[in-house]
C-alpha cells in the first residue's frame, strides 16, 4: 500500500481493492486528495475541511420579512427634514465593496448643500458606509452608477472614515429640481437658523 502519510487514517489497505482508510473529507485510493465539498487545510489531523457555505451574514432584524417601514420612507424633503440632518449632498455612486457587515460605497460628491460644523466633508471622492441589514431592507436603496440626493447624520466611527447612511437617512434619486430646492433651504437656514 502507498497510503498518504497525512490523508490516510492508517497504513493498512484493503488487500482486494488497494483502498487506504481515509480521514474525514479525504478521498482517493491512497487518500491523497480532498473530497467534493472539502478544501485542503494546513492541519495534519484534519487535512481536509468542509468548505463553508458563502452567505451574507445579516442580523436577524435584517431579514426581508422583518424589515417594516423605512424610517425615512418618504420620498419628500422638507425644511424640517433638512434641518434635522447634518449633511445634504448631491453625489454619484461609483462603486461598492462589502467590509464585514457593512457596505462601503465610493461616492463622488458633486455639490454640498449642508454640512456640520467642523466637518471634513469635501467635494470629490468620499466613502459612504451603510449596514448590510439596512441595504437588504432597501433603507436606503442605493445602486452603483446612479446619482442621489443624500441627507444624513455625520457620525465618525474609527475604521470607517467618511459618511454613514442608515434607515433614518434620506436617499432619493437625483433630479435637477433638487438643486433649486436645496439652495432655497440654505438661504432659509442662514436667515432663520434651523430650530
Amino acid at each position: 500500500c502507498d497510503c498518504h502519510p497525512v490523508g490516510a487514517s492508517g497504513k493498512t489497505c484493503n488487500q482486494t481493492t488497494g483502498q487506504c482508510p481515509c480521514k474525514d473529507g479525504v478521498t482517493g485510493i491512497t487518500c491523497n486528495r480532498c473530497a467534493k465539498g472539502y478544501q485542503q487545510s494546513r492541519s495534519p489531523i484534519a487535512p481536509c475541511i468542509k468548505i463553508p457555505k458563502i452567505s451574507v451574514m445579516v442580523p436577524q432584524s435584517g431579514s426581508k420579512g422583518d424589515c417594516g417601514e423605512c424610517k425615512s420612507s418618504s420620498r419628500r424633503v422638507n425644511m424640517k427634514k433638512y434641518c434635522r440632518r447634518d449633511y445634504a449632498i448631491h453625489a454619484n455612486v461609483l462603486s461598492r465593496e462589502t467590509v464585514d457587515d457593512w457596505v462601503k460605497f465610493t461616492i463622488n460628491v458633486v455639490s454640498i448643500f449642508k454640512m456640520a460644523k467642523g466637518s471634513r466633508l469635501r467635494r470629490g471622492d468620499q466613502m459612504l458606509w451603510v449596514r448590510q441589514s439596512d441595504l437588504l431592507c432597501k433603507c436606503p436603496r442605493m445602486r452603483v452608477n446612479r446619482r442621489y440626493l443624500i441627507l444624513g447624520k455625520e457620525e465618525r466611527t474609527p475604521g470607517r472614515p467618511g459618511l454613514q447612511a442608515d434607515q433614518r437617512s434620506i436617499v432619493i434619486e437625483w433630479k435637477d429640481e433638487w438643486a433649486r430646492r436645496m439652495r432655497r433651504y440654505q438661504k432659509r437656514q442662514r436667515s432663520t437658523k434651523c430650530k
